[in-house]
């Protein structure tokens, strides 16, 4: 749980944070929960805990605290009347990972987490104040890094892939490398944990992990969804991948009236997920992140009763009786009458020696707060000329001494939005590189410098670079369908009309203008061929392929 006044040297929290609410705010709320009567001392959420309430301070002062009883106890924030508890784990159902104590007695309104998705769903005004607080909070935890702490060497394969797990998944928490941190060699003593078994992840008031699986995270964190015995049975839409075209299809889809599950291997949100500024959007012009909007759709989905699984991979598709039929990598297969795939695209990765090496601590495939952090001060390199380069260039300027970006074209009027390219140009920081591609990473036990070379003349040089940022496009997650969907030569799916005759069903029903090879199966966003790489695309391809759905399942067609 956190409020605000971040102390102990620690950067201040924003302003919006901890909003006070007016006391009309806080009568409207009492309809939700119950007023109680605290001592100093009372403990109002534990780390460990599985779940926590909302709580306003009507009367009374609070502290919430990492590691409460510890040596190294440390005091994140203090709040006083008027203010609520809780951050954005409260609404995803993540367990406590900071104490919250009350400093002196006082009066609590405390309003249960079912009753807290209700203000959420029926009061507007108090759903923006508390999810605005709740992803301020997180962010500022994030900077801070209080919570989860992960122990490991940054030349293992297996810290790089937890690292990408807890940045993708915004989970805030400390990396104590084992190269370089004097506290990972004590806490290991302390904790009795020989070196064969790093990672390790140490959950507050919870369980020892030891190189757990994504899956196995989040189920220690309480973050992995539905039990598996609710997917029994057959439900009316299923939608595979979590990003923003797959957010939209399951909220479209359960406001219709489908009983709808989405299931999500990484992270809600997806690629999109990882931005710090999209820009573009309609109906926010000053812009917004994608945590944000990761989060509003989730709370959406919720709304109207998507059922989510979480940290589960789709391994292949069968058709059964006509419905279609998912396996997930724990072995559980979920049965549909339709299916909307949505898996998006992973990124390619440079042809450079070394790049396993330095991937996750010095080559980044995302710029999010975690990674400008490691690099701030310092120069760095993105590679790229799409919005995503150019969005991380902006984002990674306000903290880096110089971003190098680098593109193989001759400009990038051709690759990124205008808007963009008008605001890079303005940038002092921001070096625009052209015709030139990375030859070499350079650097002991860190990355220090790329090597550069140029197209035209080969002539190489160096930069130095404490980060270099890869956002060269990306290839179809769509290896889990087995060749069974009709497929462009880059694997991308493809649909409607772009399917060739050979590859129709002649005994089947022509296909409509979002649906795969087989009727039923219908497929939006980066995964698909042809799809425009934007997140308003992908959600409205997921409004249009709910439509379609309803007509496939009616047995008529628009095509």
């Amino acid at each position: 749980m956190l409020a605000s006044r971040v102390t102990g040297g620690a950067p201040e929290a924003d302003p919006g944070s901890s909003p006070r609410l007016e006391p009309d705010q806080i009568e409207r709320l009492r309809r939700y929960g119950r007023e109680l009567a605290v001592e100093e001392g009372t403990v109002l959420a534990a780390a460990g805990d599985p779940t926590y309430d909302l709580v306003v301070l009507l009367d009374g002062r609070a502290d919430t605290i990492e590691g409460r009883g510890r040596a190294d106890e440390r005091l994140i924030a203090s709040f006083g009347p008027s203010e609520f508890l809780g951050e954005l784990g409260l609404l995803t159902g993540k367990r406590v990972s900071l104490t919250t104590v009350m400093r002196t007695s006082g009066r609590v309104l405390r309003v249960p987490v079912e009753r807290v998705r209700q203000v959420m769903a029926q009061e507007p005004e108090l759903s923006e104040i508390i999810l605005r607080a709740f992803l301020l909070r997180r962010g500022l935890l994030l900077r801070l890094g209080a919570g989860l702490i992960l122990v490991g060497s940054r030349f293992d394969a297996d810290t790089r892939r937890l690292l990408e797990v807890l940045t993708r998944n915004r989970l805030p928490s400390r990396w104590l490398d084992l190269e370089r941190s004097a506290e990972a060699e004590t806490l290991m003593r302390e904790l009795d944990v020989p070196t064969a078994d790093l990672p390790i992840i140490v959950v507050p008031g919870g369980p020892l992990l030891r190189n757990p699986s994504a899956s196995q995270l989040r189920d220690a964190l309480g973050l992995s969804g539905l039990d598996d015995g609710s997917l029994h049975g057959v439900c009316d839409l299923l939608v595979v991948g979590g990003g923003p075209g797959g957010l939209g299809a399951a909220v479209y889809g359960a406001s219709e009236g489908l009983e709808t599950v989405l299931v999500e291997d990484t992270a809600l949100g997806g690629q999109a997920g990882t931005s710090m500024r999209i820009e573009n959007y309609l109906g926010f012009p000053a812009g917004l992140s994608g945590a944000e909007l990761a989060a509003r759709a989730t709370l959406q989905a919720q709304k109207f009763g998507v059922r989510i699984k979480l940290a589960s991979r789709a391994t292949s598709l069968a058709l059964r009786n006509g419905l279609h039929e998912v396996t997930l990598d724990d072995g559980d297969p979920i049965t549909a009458r339709a299916l909307i795939i949505a898996t998006g695209a992973h990124y390619r990765r440079l042809p450079l020696d070394r790049l396993s090496e330095f991937e996750g601590v010095g080559v980044y495939y995302a710029a999010t707060r975690v990674e400008a952090q490691a690099c701030a001060g310092h120069a760095v390199a993105i590679v790229g000329g799409g919005n995503s380069a150019g969005q991380a260039a902006l984002f990674l300027s306000r903290a880096c001494s110089t971003v190098h970006l680098i593109t193989r074209s001759a400009g990038l009027e051709d690759s990124m939005s205008r808007y963009l390219i008008e605001a890079i140009e303005r940038d002092p920081r921001i070096v625009l590189t052209r015709r030139t591609h990375v030859s070499r990473l350079l650097g002991a036990d860190q990355l220090d410098a790329i090597e550069l070379t140029d197209a035209r003349t080969q002539r190489p040089w160096t930069v130095p670079a404490r980060g270099l940022f890869v956002f060269i496009g990306a290839t179809p997650n769509s290896g889990w369908l087995g060749g069974q969907l009709a497929e462009d030569e880059d694997g991308f799916i493809l649909t409607g009309s772009d399917i060739p005759l050979s590859q129709r069903d002649p005994a089947g029903p022509p296909p409509l203008t979002l649906e795969s090879s087989r009727p039923g199966v219908f497929c939006i966003g980066d995964v698909r061929s042809g799809s425009v790489k934007r997140v308003a695309a992908a959600v409205g391809e997921a409004s249009m392929a709910v439509r379609l759905v309803f007509e496939r399942l009616a047995g008529t067609s628009m095509a």
